[in-house]
């Protein structure tokens, strides 16, 4: 019997190796979406940095946790292209957890939607896992559901115990509904390419809270934590914090 060359055989190999890579080889996601919460027109420091809002109060932040969902991107065609199972809680403790990717098919694309909060069906869905799992300290109960935005902090001007502030905005139904919709344009058409990231940076102004379209002040209001009208005000403002600073190619 002939045997086969040791040519052959180094073809072989190769060929199985290069077969392999490909099997092996990952798609990269598309587009990545990056959130960074700003106060005082600096990077929000948890804990130790004190700021002061527009109504020269006093306060300091101890936590802030937001959801953002159900994302999609606008093409030049009118056409909306949303992300799949699209729920984030952002979490300023948790750096990674400010930023997300996803697959999305390659297109021309002119703005970028999203909810800030969880949308109804899932209020309404029973026990989550993941981001909306209750163990992550952002669900009420079945009839009240999740806490959409969750700022805590202290100031000297709370009267509360220990001075603090505390706004746990929540409700999704009638009068009560805390959901908002951030439409944000992308300035420039962009291409999305396969197998190249398109990263969004969003900035997230934090100043906004106190006076984008109600007056909220600590020393009226240090809490609220009941769906109502005062939730739905404080949820109309932090919905204009929202703004792209930045999109990078890679």
């Amino acid at each position: 019997m002939k045997m086969p060359s040791v040519f052959c055989w180094l073809f072989f190999l190769t060929s199985c190796r290069i077969a392999g890579a490909q099997v092996n080889k990952q798609p990269q996601p598309d587009i990545k979406v990056t959130f960074v919460n700003i106060i005082n027109k600096l990077p929000l420091v948890l804990d130790s940095a004190k700021y002061i809002n527009c109504f020269k109060e006093t306060f300091t932040i101890s936590r802030l946790n937001y959801y953002i969902s159900n994302v999609s991107l606008q093409t030049t065609g009118k056409k909306t292209i949303p992300e799949l199972n699209s729920y984030h809680l952002i979490n300023e403790e948790d750096t990674a957890s400010k930023s997300f990717s996803f697959f999305i098919s390659p297109n021309q694309y002119t703005s970028l939607s999203f909810l800030i909060g969880v949308d109804s069906l899932k209020n309404v869905s029973g026990a989550q896992t993941g981001a909306l799992d209750p163990l992550n300290g952002m669900f009420w109960t079945w009839n009240t559901g999740y806490i959409m935005f969750k700022m805590e902090g202290n100031s000297p001007s709370s009267s509360v115990v220990n001075n603090k502030i505390e706004y746990h905005i929540g409700g999704f139904s009638g009068a009560n509904n805390v959901l908002r919709k951030v439409h944000l344009n992308l300035n420039d058409t962009f291409f999305i390419h396969q197998e190249k990231i398109t990263e969004i940076i969003i900035k997230v102004d934090l100043d906004k809270i106190w006076n984008a379209q109600h007056d909220l002040k600590i020393m009226k209001t240090p809490v609220c934590t009941t769906p109502g009208v005062l939730a739905a005000g404080i949820a109309d403002n932090y919905s204009k914090a929202f703004e792209i600073i930045k999109i990078i190619h890679q």
